[in-house]
C-alpha cells in the first residue's frame, strides 16, 4: 500500500468562507478524514492583532468537524495579508492511502505538532530545539528516507502578547522582549532556524542566542515560518519527494536572491517540465497547482543598490509591502495572483530575498 498526496487550491471571499471546502467535501473531491493540513492567505494585516487567522482557523475547524475529521490532527496554517492583488485562498493537502504504484519523486507530505511553547522561551535556544526536533517528526511522518528530499518545510509558530509577557513574568521568568510586534520576528526567526538545524543547513553548535533574529548569514533556504496570536505550540508541515508515494504531483523548490529574483523560480518550473521563458501560457498555469513563498524586506535598505522605503513607513509595516511585491513578481511569472507568498522571512533564505516552493502536475497525467 503507498500513499497518495492531493493539494486543492480554493477561493476564500473572506476569512470564514469555507463554501468551497465544504462543497468539496459534499462532492467527494476531498476526503475530510484524509486532509493532512490546511493552509490560507486570509486579508488580515499579518500582524498581532490579526485575528482574521483565528476567524479561518475556527470557520475551517468546524467544516472539518461536520465533515467527520477531527481538526485537532490538521495542521491549519493561515497567514495574514493579501497586500496588492494577492488573492485569498487556501491549499487543502491530503494523504490517501491508495494501490496506484509509486512514482519516482512523487510529491509526499508529513506533519507534526509541538507541545505549547512557554512564552520566555520564545526567540530562544529553547525554540530552536523544539521546532528542529518536531521538523525531523514530519518528515518520518511523510516517509521521507533523507532530509535531502525535503523541500518545503512550513511552520507556524506562537507571539507574544501582553497576557502571555505577564503570565512568564509573574513566575519570576523574563521574555526576550516585550515588543509584541517584535516578537513575531524573534519567533519567526527561531523558527526558521530550528528547520535549519534539524536539514543540517546550520549547525546546532554554532549558534547563540545573540544570533536569533540578528545574524542573516545563517538561514535555512526551505523554511518558512509564519507567527501567530491563534496558537501556542509550532504547526509543522513539510512537502518532499519520495518514491514510496504515487499520483501526478511533483514539487521542486528555488530561493530568491532578492525580492525580484524570479530566475530561481523560472528555473524550478522548467525542472518540473514547464516552459517558462515568459508568463506561463493558460494549458501550463493550469498544472501548477501552489506555490509558497517568502518575502522580506532588505535590512541595508536597498535592493540592487537602489534605495527602498519599505522600512521607513511608519504606517505600513515592511513585512505587508514586501507581501505585495514579490507577490506582483511571482504573479507575473505564473499568471495569477492566487500564490501564499508569506512576509517576514528571517533567517528564511539570505538577506531580503526567500525560499520558494511549486507543486505541479505532472506531463504524463496531462488529459
Amino acid at each position: 500500500m503507498t500513499r497518495r498526496a492531493y493539494a486543492h487550491r480554493l477561493p476564500m471571499g473572506a476569512p470564514d468562507d469555507v463554501g468551497a471546502l465544504t462543497a468539496a467535501f459534499a462532492s467527494g473531491a476531498i476526503q475530510a478524514h484524509s486532509v493532512v493540513a490546511i493552509l490560507g492567505k486570509t486579508e488580515g494585516n499579518g500582524c498581532v492583532n490579526d485575528f482574521s487567522r483565528g476567524f479561518a482557523t475556527r470557520a475551517l475547524s468546524d467544516a472539518l468537524r461536520q465533515a467527520g475529521a477531527n481538526p485537532a490532527g490538521v495542521c491549519l496554517v493561515m497567514s495574514g495579508g493579501t497586500e496588492g492583488a494577492l488573492s485569498p485562498h487556501m491549499l487543502v493537502l491530503e494523504a490517501r492511502e491508495t494501490e496506484e504504484p509509486a512514482r519516482p519523486a512523487a510529491l509526499a507530505v508529513g506533519r507534526a505538532r509541538t507541545p505549547d511553547l512557554a512564552p520566555e522561551d520564545l526567540g530562544r535556544l529553547a525554540q530552536v530545539d523544539l521546532v528542529a526536533e518536531s521538523v525531523l517528526k514530519a518528515i518520518r511522518d511523510a516517509g521521507l528516507s533523507s532530509t535531502a528530499d525535503a523541500h518545503f518545510v512550513q511552520v507556524k509558530c506562537p507571539l507574544l502578547t501582553a497576557d502571555r509577557i505577564a503570565a512568564a513574568e509573574r513566575r519570576g521568568q523574563t521574555t526576550a522582549t516585550r515588543d509584541t510586534l517584535k516578537s513575531m520576528g524573534l519567533s519567526r526567526a527561531a523558527s526558521a532556524l530550528g528547520v535549519a538545524v534539524a536539514l543540517g543547513e546550520v549547525s546546532r553548535a554554532s549558534l547563540s542566542e545573540a544570533a536569533i533574529g540578528r545574524d542573516f548569514s545563517l538561514y535555512s533556504g526551505r523554511a518558512s515560518t509564519s507567527a501567530g496570536v491563534e496558537l501556542r505550540d509550532h504547526e509543522i508541515v513539510v512537502l518532499g519527494a519520495s518514491p514510496r508515494w504515487a499520483g501526478p504531483l511533483s514539487l521542486d523548490h528555488a530561493v530568491m536572491a532578492d525580492a525580484i529574483d524570479i530566475e530561481p523560480v523560472r528555473a524550478a518550473l522548467a525542472r518540473l517540465g514547464l516552459d517558462a521563458q515568459g508568463q506561463l501560457k493558460a494549458a501550463q498555469r493550469a498544472r501548477v497547482v501552489a506555490l509558497l513563498a517568502k518575502a522580506e524586506a532588505s535590512s541595508d535598505g536597498a535592493l540592487r543598490e537602489k534605495r527602498h522605503t519599505m522600512l521607513n513607513d511608519s504606517d505600513i509595516s515592511p513585512t505587508r509591502h514586501a507581501r505585495g511585491f514579490v507577490a506582483g513578481a511571482l504573479a507575473g511569472l505564473v499568471g495569477h495572483a492566487e500564490i501564499y507568498v508569506s512576509g517576514g522571512a528571517e533567517h528564511q533564505g539570505p538577506d531580503g530575498g526567500g525560499p520558494v516552493a511549486v507543486i505541479v502536475e505532472t506531463r504524463e497525467f496531462e488529459p
